[in-house]
């Protein structure tokens, strides 16, 4: 019935906005982790550029960055037909633009606390890379991750324009873009009233765990 219906269509969109906050939290973190080890073990001639440009997509507009990723990954771009770019692909590409420079950020100024002694100890024993990062870098680590993983989480869960623009339809489309077009396209109250109300309540999940790990969220 028409219930189910709707019932249906918001455990879609739910799903699918947890799934692509996920993957893009993931890809984020792996890619964030890999560069700030990089910047942290490297003294190089323009690691201060690479560190001002880690900043630069977060004072970037979404709709810019989009222009761009479509300039290059779109049918006529530079690199056009190497992914899907409208849907979860593009979803994807877009998110980890954005916040894998911020979790490089963050971790870096993690690794960055670690002494120098802790570095020339492993240095003196002659730790392999996976014992430098089992060892030193992952205590450091540790404590961080679910604080900086939490953040990325919540700037994806919460994404709209990325999502309208990239995300090619009704099955690739999240809470927030899912409100947006039941006021919109459709003038549903009801229904971007009940889709309001699951936001809601996946921003209060999201709070508790943010509360759980306040003292580990970037000031």
């Amino acid at each position: 019935d028409g219930a189910g219906a709707f019932d249906a269509y918001v455990l879609r969109v739910l799903q699918f906005t947890l799934l692509q906050a996920g993957l893009s939290t993931l890809l984020s973190l792996i890619l964030g982790l890999a560069l700030a080890r990089a910047l942290a073990r490297q003294d190089f001639p323009g690691r201060t550029l690479v560190l001002r440009l880690l900043n630069l997509p977060l004072a970037l507009p979404a709709i810019v960055v989009i222009i761009g990723i479509v300039g290059v990954y779109g049918s006529s771009g530079w690199l056009g037909g190497a992914v899907a770019l409208y849907g979860l692909q593009g979803i994807l590409l877009a998110h980890v633009f954005f916040n894998a420079p911020l979790a490089a950020r963050l971790l870096l100024g993690e690794l960055e606390r670690i002494p120098a002694e802790s570095w020339k100890l492993a240095a003196q024993l002659q730790f392999r890379d996976i014992d430098v990062f089992r060892l030193v870098e992952w205590p450091q680590l540790r404590a961080a991750l679910p604080g900086v993983a939490l953040l990325i989480f919540l700037l994806c869960a919460a994404s709209f324009a990325v999502v309208l623009t990239l995300g090619g339809g009704p099955r690739a489309t999240t809470l927030e873009v899912a409100i947006y077009q039941s006021l919109r396209a459709d003038f549903d109250p009801q229904r971007a009233a009940a889709l309001a109300m699951v936001q809601l309540a996946l921003c209060a999940a999201l709070a508790l765990l943010a509360q759980r790990f306040g003292e580990l969220m970037p000031g």
